[in-house]
């Protein structure tokens, strides 16, 4: 007989994270909409220079989860810790008072000004008449481009004008100036092509470089073996299990999204199918 298993998640402490404080932890999460629970009983950790990619079905509950980080839905139950301590994150202010910013795979950029502008977006700087500091805005996106994507050149043209690499450069720029240690990406690769979706790869392991951690939701199997440390599938609301990327194949990571089945190399969470 088959079933899922019913404890409390295991914790997914390995010889990567031992001894060290996780950037941030969600425990025992759960939420439901209109009785039906979107996440159930979910435990995650994300470590400094990290990047776990979260994987599921369509409505397995991935999505709901980063969501409740991120400040977008307030959870039922459980307990979110950021740097070790207690945290409060009821909107999404709450959370980028954390360090917490998410990047939706629709950008939320405003195409028709330039990078500097949508950096600042709602957060301008000006000079003591009141007046935009237009220069303050350029000088600064130039320093932030600089560390993440030195050969940014298009400072000056619209948003729209860019490809979809340099768009998602703009919109990882805007979240690391104001200080964000954790990032969420939100499908980052989709409907880019080839060139593109290595910039973005580019990117994503020049952050790890700089200690931030990256939650990465992704259906794209082979992006998440290539930028991943660690994978967590959810199924129908719970967490199968954990595993780092050398320590498991591709097949089973399919098996854990289709079945919900953990192979050996796995950390088995409540979710998981157990014989």
């Amino acid at each position: 007989m088959t079933t899922t298993m019913n404890a409390q998640p295991s914790s997914t402490i390995d010889a990567f994270s031992a001894g060290r404080k996780p950037l941030a932890e969600m425990r025992d999460i759960s939420i439901a909409f209109g009785g039906i629970k979107a996440v159930d009983h979910a435990s995650l950790e994300l470590y400094e220079g990290e990047v776990v990619a979260l994987l599921g079905h369509n409505g397995a509950g991935k999505s709901t989860l980063i969501k409740i980080l991120s400040g977008a839905y307030q959870r039922d139950q459980g307990e979110i810790y950021i740097n070790g301590e207690k945290a409060s994150i009821d909107n999404p202010r709450d959370a980028k008072r954390y360090g917490i910013e998410t990047i939706y795979q629709t950008l939320a950029l405003a195409d028709n000004v330039d990078a500097a502008a949508n950096l600042f977006l709602g957060r301008e700087i000006r000079t003591k008449w009141g007046t935009l500091d237009d220069s303050a805005m350029e000088a600064a996106a130039r320093e932030v481009m600089g560390r993440l994507n030195p050969n940014f050149r298009r400072f000056k043209e619209p948003v729209k004008k860019l490809s979809g690499g340099q768009r998602q450069s703009v919109a990882i720029a805007r979240a690391i100036h104001f200080n964000a240690n954790i990032l969420i990406m939100d499908e980052p690769t989709a409907a880019l092509g080839p060139q593109e979706t290595q910039q973005v790869a580019d990117l994503t392991l020049e952050l790890k470089k700089q200690g931030i951690g990256i939650f990465l939701i992704s259906h794209d199997i082979h992006d998440v073996f290539d930028l991943a440390d660690r994978v967590a599938v959810m199924k129908n609301g719970r967490i199968v299990g954990t595993a780092k990327v050398e320590d498991v194949t591709k097949d089973e990571v399919l098996g854990m999204i289709i079945l919900g089945r953990c192979p050996p190399g796995a950390i088995p969470g409540p979710g998981a199918l157990v014989d």
